[in-house]
């Protein structure tokens, strides 16, 4: 299956999304880690973005039950946990992601029932169609990735090349060998456990290494680099 191409979005801009989906952009990474966005922005951006047929990942400021769970109550397709320390911080904050007897996130009511009351059947879809996805960008975390990929309420992998290259010792990361070798060793513990696994990918060698490996997306641009590189290519055609 052909991998789908993502954008990061990190400041409040719809139209940001309206046209990276008349590009053919696939999905959109809402970045409440590094971005400028907030919780109001989301619930107006997540359904936009549903509605242009934009596959839609939060990844949260922080992996805690509050921000796991408002992510995935306002309507994300899934949520992206970032800086995970090692397996056990993985298994305590994942199961956040999860409705019991899975998980423990917590039940409330608001767009995801459709604003009625629940029943055992949402339950169940939920817990299949809202993805966790666990960061991989500590050096912890990269030793435990296998435990990682095995438990209960982690969907799938998604690697953060530049924490992961600095946490690792090399400094920034430059899509070196041992960074592709880091690639290479994730996709195949992600693939071993049956799972889907994913990647920051902006450097052009780097996504290319990555697409060998048939991730289920990458994340190849944001909306701050897109206005950049756009307004330099403008402003190079008057010089």
């Amino acid at each position: 299956m052909k991998s789908m191409t993502g954008f990061w979005l990190e400041t409040d801009n719809q139209k940001a999304c309206e046209i990276a989906r008349l590009v053919g952009y696939d999905l959109v990474i809402f970045d409440m880690e590094h971005g400028i966005l907030d919780d109001a922005a989301l619930d107006r951006l997540v359904p936009l973005a549903l509605s242009l047929g934009l596959i839609s990942y939060v990844r949260v400021s922080e992996a805690t039950q509050p921000k796991i769970q408002t992510a995935l109550d306002i309507g994300a397709s899934g949520v992206i946990l970032p800086q995970l320390r090692d397996l056990a911080h993985a298994r305590d904050v994942t199961r956040f992601a999860k409705f019991p007897p899975l998980g423990q996130r917590g039940l409330g009511y608001s767009r995801t029932q459709s604003y009625g009351t629940a029943t055992n059947d949402f339950i169940l879809q939920e817990n299949d169609t809202r993805k966790c996805f666990a960061m991989i960008e500590t050096a912890a975390a990269f030793d435990d990735a296998k435990a990682i990929a095995d438990l209960p309420c982690v969907d799938g992998l998604f690697i953060g090349p530049a924490d992961l290259s600095l946490a690792r010792g090399r400094g920034v990361f430059t899509a070196s060998p041992a960074d592709i070798a880091d690639l290479s060793h994730l996709a195949g513990v992600a693939k071993g456990a049956g799972k889907p696994w994913a990647a920051a990918a902006g450097h052009p060698q780097y996504r290319a290494q990555a697409l060998r490996h048939e991730p289920s997306f990458v994340a190849s641009a944001d909306d701050l680099s897109a206005l950049y590189a756009g307004f330099r290519s403008l402003l190079d055609l008057q010089a």
